[in-house]
C-alpha cells in the first residue's frame, strides 16, 4: 500500500495505482475533468495516467478564465 496525499487529504492506494484513482479516492476527480489542473510537489502539472510513489503530493489547481 502507499499513501498520498491530494490537496490535504491522505488517500491509501495499492501499489501500482494512478493519479486518477487517487483523485477519485480523495473525491475530486470531477474537478479536474471539469477543467481544473493537478500539479506535483515540484509545481508540474500531471496526467490522469501518471505514475504515483507512497508520499506523493498532489494539489488541484482551477484553470484562471475561459479555457
Amino acid at each position: 500500500m502507499m499513501e498520498i496525499r491530494v490537496d490535504g487529504r491522505r488517500v491509501t492506494l495499492a501499489r501500482g495505482m494512478t493519479v486518477r484513482h487517487a483523485l477519485i479516492a480523495a473525491g475530486v476527480l470531477e474537478r479536474v475533468l471539469a477543467g481544473a489542473r493537478v500539479i506535483d510537489t515540484w509545481g508540474s502539472e500531471v496526467g490522469l495516467d501518471g505514475a504515483l510513489d507512497d508520499g506523493d503530493t498532489l494539489r488541484i489547481v482551477e484553470r484562471a478564465g475561459p479555457r
